[in-house]
């Protein structure tokens, strides 16, 4: 056979190549013609923008949290009382996580971010919001071994198709390192919607809605656990999201959220 005819076998595979060259390059030219035609929104305002989903304007809006704030809730003081002293909340209800950090408060933009990644399918915003996660919780990054996303009920995450906190704990895995385990903590139970229900009630519908199973305790036996959540809001998921990881016998648990809800400041103890 002349050695310069080729063979079927090498024809077809050079024709799927081309083909799924053009495929290519069809797909990123109908993307540019949407870009162009469609402009991205800010997510808050509507307006036209470039990058992550939200204009300059609403971007200044959000309420980044920085120091000072207790170092058990971490909760924004509105002077710094010195290190160490926890705030009322802290000690007065202390939760089973060791210490929560956020990155905003949860006000208009924040909550039209957190709806829009929540409900909207708006994963675009992740990247952005995971980012500032990862800065607001360097310090308990830094010595993290593994990262939870708070679980959806399965009947609830086949609705949604993915777990917003799962997004944001890609990104931050990303960003730190620290190893992604979304498989550890499951939530066995079905719960109510936590919008609108008083804090005992909460914490009564989320109680025992968390396990993580037998055959899994071993990966987090001893080690230092950051919990991933979008809101924190009365600390009743994280909690008991953190109370089934302690009893899994994890060494010590964190919470890191995207915003927090932050009532009118008071005086720490």
């Amino acid at each position: 056979m002349d050695a310069d005819i080729a063979s079927p076998r090498s024809i077809s595979s050079h024709l799927r190549s081309a083909l799924g060259a053009c495929r290519g390059a069809w797909t990123h030219a109908v993307k540019l013609a949407l870009d162009i035609a469609l402009p991205t929104l800010c997510v808050a305002c509507r307006e036209p923008v470039d990058g992550d989903g939200v204009c300059a304007s609403c971007w200044a809006k959000l309420s980044f949290i920085a120091p000072p704030y207790c170092p058990r809730l971490g909760i924004p003081f509105v002077y710094d009382p010195g290190p160490d002293l926890l705030s009322m909340e802290a000690i007065a209800n202390p939760p089973a996580y060791q210490r929560a950090r956020a990155a905003v408060r949860y006000d208009e933009v924040a909550r039209t971010l957190v709806h829009a990644l929540k409900y909207q399918d708006r994963t675009d915003l992740a990247p952005a919001m995971g980012r500032w996660m990862a800065r607001a919780g360097r310090e308990m990054l830094e010595t993290a071994d593994l990262l939870v996303p708070v679980p959806l009920h399965w009947r609830r995450a086949w609705h949604r198709r993915y777990n917003q906190s799962g997004a944001l704990a890609r990104v931050i895995e990303r960003q730190s390192g620290v190893k992604l385990k979304g498989e550890l903590l499951r939530r066995v139970r079905a719960t109510e919607q936590q919008v609108g229900l008083s804090r005992s009630q909460r914490a009564s519908n989320v109680q025992g809605a968390f396990e993580v199973s037998a055959d899994q305790r071993s990966e987090i036996q001893g080690r230092r656990v950051v919990l991933i959540d979008d809101v924190l809001t009365s600390g009743a998921t994280v909690d008991a999201c953190a109370r089934a990881l302690l009893r899994a016998k994890a060494a010590q648990v964190d919470v890191l959220v995207f915003a927090r809800v932050v009532d009118t400041p008071k005086a720490p103890i």
